[in-house]
This record gives structure tokens, sequence and C-alpha cells, in this order.
């Protein structure tokens, strides 16, 4: 039971993780690998693809030592939870949201399309909100952004 328990505690901590990876890192030091996902109608692979790709690799390194290390076996379930968030953001995200899978389309959900407009003002400002599976966007921004029918996204309503 514990290691589930640790799994679900990694998962949920996971969010205002991505909260400060997205806002401090990507939107600052780091910020010239995310501009490319900024950029309007950006299709396939993007420089910001790499973020995925490292934050794998820490998980991994964390994986191997929870493997091999004795008392260090909750670094295994950590790593579950982790990357059990990582392949919902991704699936939200990348698949959801930003339809980079082509051809494949999910079908339209109230959440999902919650969360797409979230993403959206996030977007048309570049700033708030940061968060991904549980964004809170400020009201005078919700109400800024309905005023607007500019779509960053590059998906239209009938992608959906």
């Amino acid at each position: 039971m514990r290691p589930v328990l640790v799994a679900m505690t990694a998962f949920a901590i996971m969010e205002p993780v991505t909260y400060a990876a997205h806002r401090w890192v990507m939107h600052g030091i780091g910020e010239r690998l995310h501009r490319s996902h900024h950029r309007p109608g950006s299709k396939g692979w993007e420089t910001n693809d790499l973020y995925p790709v490292m934050f794998a690799a820490v998980v991994l390194m964390g994986l191997a030592l929870g493997f091999n290390v004795d008392g260090l076996g909750d670094l295994v379930a950590v790593g579950a939870g982790v990357t059990a968030y990582g392949a919902v953001y991704g699936l939200v995200h990348d698949v959801y949201i930003h339809r980079r899978l082509g051809r494949l389309r999910p079908p339209s959900s109230r959440l999902g399309d919650h969360l797409a407009e979230a993403h959206r003002v996030h977007h048309l400002y570049n700033g708030e909100p940061y968060g991904m599976l549980l964004p809170v966007v400020p009201r005078a921004l919700r109400r800024r952004a309905a005023n607007t029918a500019r779509n960053p996204l590059g998906v239209t309503a009938s992608d959906r």
C-alpha cells in the first residue's frame, strides 16, 4: 500500500513542480528552448520538446537509484507517480490541446476544453496560467481573453 500512496503523492506534487518549472525555468532562464512552443502554428518537433527528454532523464536516474540502492526503494514509486503525471500531461497538452498527433482526434470533453481554454490564455499573454492539469486563470485575464477570438494554439473548434 505504501508504494501506491507514494506514487499518488508524487503525481499530486507534480502540478506545483510543473507550475514552478514552467514559470521560472521555461519562461525564465530556459526561455530560449521554450520559445519555439509559443510560435504561432509551430508543427512537428520543437526545441521545447527537449524539456520532457531532460525531465525523463532525471526520473530515469531516480528509478535507477531506487532499484539499485538499498534504502532508496521509494524512488521507484516516486518515479511511477511522476511518469504517470508526465503521461497525463502529454496526453492533455500535446494530444488534446495542440493536436500534435495529426489526424488522431480525441473526443471533445468539458474538462479538456476547460484546460485548452486556460492554455489558450497562457499563449495569448505569455503568462498565467502556468499550471496544466489544475490551471488557475486570474479573473481579469479570463475576462480579457473572453473578448478576443484570437487562438494562438492553431487549433480551431472544428478540430475538437
